[in-house]
């Protein structure tokens, strides 16, 4: 099932994706898509969707989720993005966090933070937290997981490895998180080993991958994470980018006002962008 959060920023409201791609609302059902909501989105499989209201025009698609208390990255996660960034491929899972103000919709501007000149695309595979996770074994981890949906995990790479100290300060710029448009069930979604992705930038496709080869699949990563702290529902892991950044080009290439970009998963949707100046 793809569930999906609709309206105004701020007072977005739950809905659903039937089969025809129109959206359904859930409100008269569930507050929001978070918390221990995402533990049980099962419950809907059985539900006759078209007894649910159509939710008229086109609206503005919000974040997938709510309530995130965590919103986790992992860096170099695909060994060819590793070796277009000059770094080498980590023998353990890079962790780094994104600020959750970061959060927003999947068509929402790209806003190109004050003195940028180095902000970065990177198309990722976004899983969301549904139950509480810790201490986890590998076999187990995918129990936890509520659903996947589309990131692009946006990098100012300055301020990421100029400015010194934690990558946090390149990640969590306002609107550098953009997530969805759907959450789509692990029944629908398929193997996350298997999903192809690949990122636009003004027509021009320079990303094109495959989870399949992730350094570190999905997983492992909810496993090795649940070692460190515990995961709870609504927490959101960003699984790494394939290669074709903008970091990677010879001469490096960088987004800035005006730019489009466009990208996807399969079968988890589109996220469609216009990059703005911060004012």
């Amino acid at each position: 099932m793809k569930f999906l959060r609709y309206g105004p920023r701020g007072n977005e409201r739950p809905g659903l994706l039937d089969a025809e791609g129109t959206i359904r609302d859930l409100s008269g059902l569930i507050g929001d898509l978070g918390g221990e909501v995402l533990g049980n989105l099962g419950r809907f499989a059985d539900l006759d969707i078209s007894t649910l209201p159509v939710v008229e025009g086109d609206p503005r698609i919000g974040a997938c989720v709510a309530g995130t208390r965590k919103f986790m990255g992992i860096g170099l996660n695909y060994a060819d993005h590793a070796a277009e960034s000059g770094m080498a491929v980590p023998e353990e899972p890079v962790l780094f966090m994104k600020a959750t103000s970061a959060i927003c919709g999947p068509d929402d501007p790209i806003i190109i933070p004050r003195g940028s000149e180095k902000t970065d695309w990177e198309v990722e595979l976004g899983v969301v937290i549904g139950k509480r996770a810790k201490y986890v074994s590998e076999e187990a981890a995918l129990d936890h997981v509520a659903g996947y949906c589309v990131i692009n995990d946006l990098s100012e790479r300055a301020f990421q490895i100029e400015r010194g100290g934690q990558w946090v300060k390149g990640k969590s710029c306002d609107n550098f998180g953009p997530i969805g448009p759907w959450l789509v069930t692990p029944d629908e979604a398929g193997d996350p080993q298997d999903l192809g992705l690949w990122l636009c930038v003004n027509g021009e496709r320079v990303q094109d991958g495959s989870t399949r080869t992730m350094v570190f699949g999905v997983a492992h990563l909810i496993s090795y994470l649940s070692r460190f702290m515990t995961l709870e529902p609504g927490d959101i892991i960003s699984t790494g980018t394939p290669p074709g950044v903008g970091l990677g080009m010879t001469p490096p290439r960088y987004l800035k006002p005006g730019d489009r970009v466009e990208l996807g998963v399969d079968g988890l949707g589109i996220q469609r962008q216009v990059c703005v100046a911060d004012i």
